[in-house]
């Protein structure tokens, strides 16, 4: 794959703080855990797994806090990412708790901190040169000032004839800032990579495969990531296909998706197929569940 088309991600660096618990927590005393400090975010995360996965050039736009720079950079570099870190010297880094439990099932205590302060001015279409593919985590698209710098990556993209994709990222938050909000801002998108919560929360509709047809409707190349059951691959209003995941001893499944998101896209620019490259995402996001945090 070495020598693709370069992947440029525009979304959020955050620091992590994994809690893994194996007995339920005891409100108002302690509950032992086994805790680490990682490097996170949903971009980055995508950016590691897309490099481990063989694409060459892979580039992370992102604000951080200033005091966090360059141990995110550093990280990054290591994991074969560019780094193209914006300092922020008046907001922190984003920081996530991610409580996980015996099932290793997670979930996310969140501080969005400078993720969100991501702006127009840190955006120039000269970012976009030698990028054969922009990805764009929807994080960005909870706050307006955020939300306009996405809107300005993608259109810039779509001028230059690149394609786009989005995880739309958090259930949680899409019901709070509102579905049509979020549909609103995809009209540039060519693939959209939600899981099953957050496909049937912008579809209104139970069942999954109804909801990736039917998203397909609006973004041409649907995938929904399923956990253990794989992913479903829908096409302009029709599921073309379903692909199994691959067996795993699950501990923790933080970034899963961004590992099935990576692996996809690195080798959709290497010229896959949306099965195969789906059938890609499955394998990494198998082995993502065998670790503790989100990267590689």
């Amino acid at each position: 794959m070495d020598g693709s088309p370069g992947l440029l991600v525009v979304g959020d660096v955050v620091t992590d703080v994994v809690a893994r618990h194996r007995t339920p927590l005891a409100r108002g005393t302690d509950t032992a855990a086994r805790i680490r400090i990682l490097p996170g975010g949903a971009g980055a995360n995508v950016c590691c797994w897309a490099a481990l996965w063989g694409c060459a050039d892979v580039r992370l736009l992102a604000r951080a806090g200033e005091a966090d720079v360059a141990w995110h950079a550093e990280r990054l570099t290591a994991a074969g990412v560019r780094p193209l870190l914006v300092p922020d010297a008046e907001a922190p880094t984003a920081t996530v708790v991610a409580l996980v439990d015996e099932g290793a099932e997670r979930t996310f205590l969140t501080d969005s901190g400078a993720v969100l302060r991501l702006g127009p001015e840190d955006w120039a279409p000269s970012l976009l040169d030698g990028v054969g593919h922009l990805h764009l985590s929807g994080y960005l698209l909870f706050s307006a000032t955020s939300r306009r710098a996405a809107g300005l990556a993608m259109r810039s993209a779509r001028e230059r004839g690149i394609p786009v994709s989005v995880d739309p990222a958090s259930a949680g938050f899409i019901a709070e800032v509102g579905v049509e909000h979020v549909l609103s801002a995809l009209d540039c998108a060519d693939v959209l990579f939600p899981n099953a919560d957050e496909a049937r929360l912008l579809t209104g509709l139970p069942d999954s495969a109804d909801a990736a047809a039917k998203l397909s409707r609006i973004v041409p190349l649907t995938v929904v990531t399923l956990g253990g059951r794989g992913a479903l691959v829908a096409e302009s209003g029709r599921v073309t296909a379903h692909v199994p995941a691959e067996p795993a001893e699950a501990v923790d499944t933080t970034g899963a998706g961004d590992a099935f998101t990576g692996a996809f896209l690195a080798a959709r620019l290497a010229g896959a197929d949306a099965a195969t490259a789906a059938a890609e995402g499955c394998r990494a996001g198998s082995r993502a569940v065998t670790l503790v945090g989100g990267r590689p």
